[in-house]
């Protein structure tokens, strides 16, 4: 037969690892969650700016409104 105090140590254990799980889900779902918000945010930056770039008619390229430098 087996030792009922055995049965109940093991038991102790699998609790024990059982919290020890659910805490570090909960913790990884707050870490996920925090890093969708982020990347939200930052996609809705760069279309933002995209869309900016568009409308300045911007790019490395567009020199016209610069004057050329003090050596020319």
């Amino acid at each position: 037969m087996t030792d009922p105090n055995a049965i109940a140590h093991r038991l102790d254990a699998l609790e024990m690892r059982i919290a020890y799980q659910d805490h570090t889900i909960d913790e990884l779902n707050t870490t996920i969650t925090e890093q969708w918000r982020i990347i939200d945010l930052l996609t809705r930056k760069l279309t933002q700016l995209e869309e900016q770039a568009k409308l300045t008619g911007g790019g490395a390229g567009d020199n016209r409104a610069e004057p050329p430098p003090p050596h020319y």
